[in-house]
């Protein structure tokens, strides 16, 4: 028969541990967000979707970010095949794309987008930081 305090004890852990669950929907519902704007031809608001660094990293001088984003025909995203979540950081594949993402106090952010793997070297993006 266990004592009280190791069902005390037990109870204390399992609360502890329960708030530890890594949020792995919202990264994936932000990355499914970009491409349905992107996809919908709503390339301003898939702007707003990224890093401030992103966006102003994305346009050469004379055009826009949403032109940019325009110009490079990503492909769609499709359905989402898995999700990484490393902290304020996560990777979110898809059936047509590889996104990374940044969680900020008002949400994730796209950093990198239009991502395929390159054996043993970092991924090659469209979009990115």
């Amino acid at each position: 028969m266990r004592s009280p305090w190791a069902v005390a004890l037990l109870g204390a852990g399992l609360a502890l541990t329960a708030g530890c669950g890594v949020d792995t929907a919202s990264p994936a519902r932000a990355a499914v967000r970009f491409h349905t704007a992107v996809a919908a031809h709503q390339e301003a608001a898939a702007c707003a979707m990224l890093t401030r660094t992103t966006a102003e990293k994305l346009p050469d001088p004379d055009e826009t970010c949403a032109q940019a984003l325009a110009a490079l025909k990503l492909d769609s995203g499709g359905r989402v095949t898995g999700i990484e979540v490393w902290g304020d950081d996560a990777l979110v594949r898809m059936a047509g794309d590889t996104v990374f993402l940044h969680q900020f106090s008002d949400g994730w952010r796209v950093t990198a987008a239009g991502c395929e793997p390159r054996h043993d070297l970092p991924y090659d993006c469209e979009v990115e930081d």
